[in-house]
């Protein structure tokens, strides 16, 4: 329960958003420069799988509260009129009225047990949309995340290109000196002319980013959106857990694990309730009836009150072995339940052991690639100096500027590629929002 009322406090905020941004009907993106947590909201608040997702959570709870009219008693009210006509002449017309009253006074428990079953269909619904949001939340800081890296990419080219442009601009200076040959100069334009198809690459690349995020967001892929880089704090939380402490906090907010535990139960209150359907019902009854007959045609009039109270008793013999079956198969469904939290547990354990040893590995990584681009940075900075002074060749230069573009890159894509690693794990334990609340 405590996990539902979560979910409720969770969606607030989206309606929020949406009344004072107007969200949800806006047609184009908010001007201003969104951070990740501001992104999650307005898809949150425009995504439609999380909207579908969370109405069959409300239809789900709708359906549980009606499971509460079983312990209520039922009252049916009706009236009639009625005109005879009998050996071709119309009579009088008759009227009448009754109401009538039950209540199930005793069941062995079932009222019960199925009340349980919904209750539990409820459950297993609040955390369908819990893993709905989760996933989708995950899918946009891949978006968000990818962005910033074809971002990262495209000042790389910019930047690498302009040091092509300052080797060909040096190697033609050498030419007209006589220091160098034209060979020289036709190997810088060479590499000025791959540093501008990479640069276009990159720029192709960074528009593919930017509509995979504004479609997730539900806008034209062709608008602009403008996002701010996030610190690299967020999620640190999970870097200092063992995984056991992983495994041990997934059995408490991992959405499918608790999803299969709900629907086990729910299963296990419906094979309950099967068998207890085979077994007698005591239920009090009552009823008043008013009619108006009138005595002018056919039939004697009359125009009294009646009524009756008793109870009523209960219980099924043969159906056809319909009973056998449903109940055989009920306990079918709740075995097949057990099976399926069993897998939801399996994959939990290895979805968490996949995140983490991807999350360390992209930590190492990213340490590794910010020392080759320091390398490299270095090295080509050496190599154009000695290239000025005639102590390496424009081949040299060309190496050195090809490793820092591959160093570059590579960096590019562990710093972000960290940040999305690091996700997975919270969401492979079921906290990914908490960790951005937190933050």
């Amino acid at each position: 329960m405590k996990k539902v009322m979560f979910l409720a406090v969770f969606f607030a905020p989206c309606l929020a958003f949406g009344a004072v941004e107007d969200c949800l009907t806006r047609t184009t993106v908010p001007d201003s420069v969104l951070s990740l947590p501001e992104i999650i909201e307005l898809g949150l608040c425009r995504n439609p799988s999380t909207t579908a997702s969370y109405l069959a959570y409300e239809s789900s709870r709708l359906s549980k509260n009606a499971g509460y009219a079983d312990y209520l008693p039922s009252v049916n009210a009706s009236a009639n009129a009625s005109l005879p006509y009998r050996n071709e002449q119309w009579g009088d017309w008759s009227y009448g009225a009754s109401l009538s009253a039950s209540y199930l006074i005793f069941d062995f428990g079932k009222r019960l047990s199925d009340l349980n079953q919904l209750s539990s269909t409820w459950r297993a619904a609040g955390f369908e949309y819990d893993a709905t949001v989760q996933n989708y939340i995950y899918g946009i800081i891949g978006s968000y995340y990818a962005l910033l890296n074809a971002d990262a990419d495209v000042k790389s080219a910019k930047m690498l290109r302009d040091v092509a442009q300052t080797a060909r601009d040096t190697a033609q200076n050498k030419f007209k000196a006589g220091a160098v040959a034209r060979a020289d100069v036709l190997k810088a334009d060479t590499t000025l002319a791959s540093r501008d198809l990479d640069l276009e690459r990159a720029k192709n690349n960074r528009e593919i980013a930017k509509g995979s995020l504004l479609n997730k967001l539900s806008f034209p892929a062709d608008q602009e959106i403008q996002i701010a880089d996030l610190p690299s704090e967020i999620g640190t939380p999970q870097e200092t857990k063992t995984l056991d402490e992983l495994f041990a906090q997934a059995e408490k907010t991992r959405p499918d694990l608790l999803r299969a535990t709900a629907n086990k139960d729910a299963a296990w209150h419906r094979r309950n309730s099967v068998f207890l359907s085979n077994l007698p019902t005591i239920s009090a009854s009552g009823s008043l009836s008013w009619s108006d007959t009138p005595s002018e045609s056919f039939n004697a009039g009359s125009d009294n009150i009646s009524g009756s109270i008793g109870i009523r008793a209960s219980m099924p013999l043969f159906a056809g072995f319909a009973n056998m079956y449903n109940a055989r198969a009920a306990q079918v469904n709740y075995e097949r339940a057990i099976e399926n939290e069993r897998a939801a547990s399996d994959n939990a354990t290895l979805d968490i052991y996949t995140a983490y040893h991807n999350y360390k590995t992209a930590q190492t990584v990213l340490k590794q690639t910010e020392t080759l681009l320091k390398s490299a940075t270095e090295s080509e900075k050496v190599t154009a100096g000695m290239y000025r002074v005639g102590r390496a060749t424009m081949l040299d230069w060309q190496t050195a500027q090809s490793e820092l573009v591959s160093a570059q890159k590579q960096n590019n894509a562990a710093k972000y590629d960290l940040f999305t690693k690091r996700a997975a794990v919270a969401l492979a334990v079921g906290e990914i929002k908490t960790n951005l609340e937190r933050e």
